[in-house]
């Protein structure tokens, strides 16, 4: 992949994220997740790629843009893997919390695991814990693995987790063991990237959550130097079924990164909607001006850049506020 790209990637996830946020507190998830995809499926149109998603909104019966199968860009350039969420956290923006994002990876054809829309067990770390820790040990013997790596006692180490109701026995065993417990409303990808940015604070996301999402923040952490093991969780047949159909031959085996993301090359992009552990979030400002801030990271290169940007919205293909895409065209300019 061209390092250009990464720069091209980023300014999808820019306007998807400008055009969710106005969305910001307003109750209404699926306004907001459709202003985000409309925006990010039109601004692709631009990219020099030959790309199919891979993980999207849902299969084609499911979604009407940005569906799994889905061809996107310009169909001139690489032929890619496409992992996109336009908006990462629906419910964050709908409550006006923090941490929603626009996120996408690319990857070369092949590379990116087409994972099924169900649960997946998660273990996240940085790269302290990378290559050290194992998804199948009980979590309180991961716990005291992770305190000697990282010079620690257990009560000063951090676990962050979402705060649901799955959770309970887990959040108790995490309680028992003494470590300081950091809940996350929503946004999994974000949670699952946090340990590798030491100033989070936090050493090691456990839980589950989201399997699509899974692998964005594999591929994330890929390029930070972190890991993510992961585990499906069907619920029923059907969903093990469904596994199979889409080329998972073990739905219970433990998936490593090279699982996920399967080469040495994957650009990571994310644009904040709402502002989070390491992303500000959309700012408006004087003079119909808006502010954003993103990070885009290459694998190959280990290159990780934030970048804040400022967009005069009058030209922006966003009609009146109304996150309505005016052209392709426009988008070009």
């Amino acid at each position: 992949m061209e390092r250009e790209l990464s720069l091209e990637i980023v300014r999808v996830t820019e306007l998807a994220a400008l055009a969710s946020a106005p969305w910001m507190g307003r109750g209404d998830k699926i306004s907001a997740d459709g202003a985000a995809t409309t925006a990010m499926r039109a601004m692709f149109d631009t990219v020099s790629i030959r790309g199919t998603v891979v993980i999207g909104e849902g299969e084609m019966d499911e979604a009407p843009m940005l569906y799994i199968g889905e061809k996107v860009g310009s169909m001139q350039g690489p032929e890619l893997d496409v992992a996109v969420d336009p908006l990462e956290g629906t419910e964050i923006v709908a409550k006006g919390l923090n941490n929603a994002m626009s996120v996408i990876a690319v990857a070369s054809k092949g590379n990116l695991l087409h994972a099924p829309d169900m649960y997946m067990e998660k273990l996240a770390v940085g790269p302290q814990l990378a290559g050290h820790l194992s998804i199948l040990d009980p979590i309180e013997d991961t716990l005291v693995k992770a305190a000697g790596l990282l010079n620690k006692k257990i009560p000063d180490v951090t676990v962050m987790i979402l705060d649901r109701t799955r959770h309970e026995t887990l959040i108790g065993r995490l309680r028992k063991a003494g470590v300081r417990i950091k809940f996350l409303s929503d946004g999994d990808v974000a949670g699952a990237m946090a340990p590798a940015f030491p100033e989070s604070g936090i050493d090691m996301y456990v839980g589950s959550g989201g399997a699509p999402e899974g692998v964005l923040a594999a591929a994330a952490l890929k390029c930070l130097g972190g890991e993510l093991q992961g585990r499906l969780m069907p619920a029923d047949e059907s969903e093990y079924n469904r596994c199979l159909q889409m080329g998972i031959e073990q739905p219970d085996k433990v998936l490593h990164m090279s699982d996920m993301v399967g080469n040495d090359d994957v650009i990571f992009a994310a644009t904040g909607v709402t502002p989070g552990e390491f992303l500000g979030g959309v700012r408006y400002l004087p003079d119909q001006r808006a502010e954003t801030h993103s990070i885009i990271m290459r694998a190959k290169t280990r290159t990780v850049r934030f970048i804040r940007s400022l967009h005069y919205l009058p030209n922006k293909p966003l009609l009146n506020g109304n996150n309505e895409i005016t052209s392709v065209s426009a988008l070009k300019e």
